[in-house]
């Protein structure tokens, strides 16, 4: 039976972790046992195309527990952190009468802050500039753009994707056009939010939890990613696409590298991704980490935050 109501405020229960954790299967049981909804928050299950390589949940996880923002989108359709975090603070109103209690989980860092902190008032860039960046990735590729933004912004440098053009490029675009790091703009003072929310962080033992990440890149191949990302390639070029598993398949596709090495790619990837993750996670102190295993324990600290 579902736990609530609870005599408390309404409050979004916030699961962050690295890839590979276990954060769905753990939230669609806690979803079953608060009788709550699950907001998705990671950017790349949006999109309705990439099932198995974002590794969205299946029919029988949706079918457990209503998830939002899964497969809400196509690939070629625009959508944007900013965005996110006003659609999920329209959809929270509508959820909270029914259950003061909602899941939000995911691995996009900065799509969780947003929700959490507020997004910061980014000034608007000069058009110039963001030419001058596209020819310089025109001419010198992506390592061109993360020497540039090594030297403009060091702190940037060491938190995006460097794997992605498009956020190396507008990182150096607000950089130069305000005068100052893209990551100062970073820092604002946290947005209050008319709903409580706690924070409990999975993780586990490193090796375990790269064991995890390994039997997850070759369960996708057995579920299909050759084939998945074959049906994408034409899409190649879009931001959506621009992530691990996909860009590793279309290397093979274009000879670069074998079949064995872009499965060896996709692991090696996805470790640095989930540590990366971690790193950025780590810095905030809301944050209550717990093995991922220990799912009772983190149960009984959950329910125990909602009753206090």
């Amino acid at each position: 039976m579902p736990l609530h109501p609870y005599s408390m405020k309404n409050t979004l229960i916030v699961l962050p972790g690295p890839t590979g954790v276990g954060k769905t299967a753990f939230a669609t049981g806690l979803a079953e046992r608060l009788g709550c909804d699950i907001i998705s928050c990671d950017s790349r299950q949006f999109y309705r195309e990439m099932k198995i390589g974002t590794a969205a949940p299946g029919e029988e996880e949706l079918a457990r527990a209503k998830h939002h923002f899964v497969g809400f989108l196509s690939v070629t359709e625009y959508y944007s952190i900013s965005l996110f975090e006003r659609d999920v603070l329209a959809l929270l109103p509508s959820l909270f009468p029914s259950n003061p209690v909602v899941i939000m989980t995911g691995g996009s860092m900065l799509y969780m802050d947003a929700v959490c902190r507020g997004m910061d008032d980014i000034p608007d860039t000069d058009p110039a500039v963001r030419q001058k960046y596209l020819e310089m990735y025109h001419n010198e590729g992506i390592e061109g753009l993360r020497i540039a933004l090594k030297l403009l912004d060091p702190v940037s440098y060491s938190r995006i994707d460097l794997h992605n053009p498009r956020r190396i490029l507008r990182a150096l675009e607000i950089t130069e056009s305000s005068g100052r790091p893209y990551s100062s703009f970073l820092t604002a003072p946290v947005r209050q939010r008319d709903f409580r929310i706690i924070k409990a962080g999975l993780t586990r033992e490193r090796s375990e939890l790269y064991r995890r990440i390994d039997m997850r890149v070759d369960r996708m191949m057995e579920e299909g990613l050759e084939q998945e990302a074959a049906s994408l390639i034409r899409y190649r070029g879009l931001n959506a696409l621009n992530t691990v598993g996909y860009r590793e398949m279309f290397r093979w596709f274009d000879g670069e590298v074998s079949r064995e090495e872009a499965v060896m790619l996709i692991r090696r990837n996805t470790r640095r991704y989930a540590r990366k993750q971690l790193t950025w996670w780590n810095r905030d102190s809301q944050i209550n980490w717990f093995d991922a295993s220990e799912s009772e324990k983190i149960i009984s600290w959950i329910e125990k935050s909602l009753d206090e």
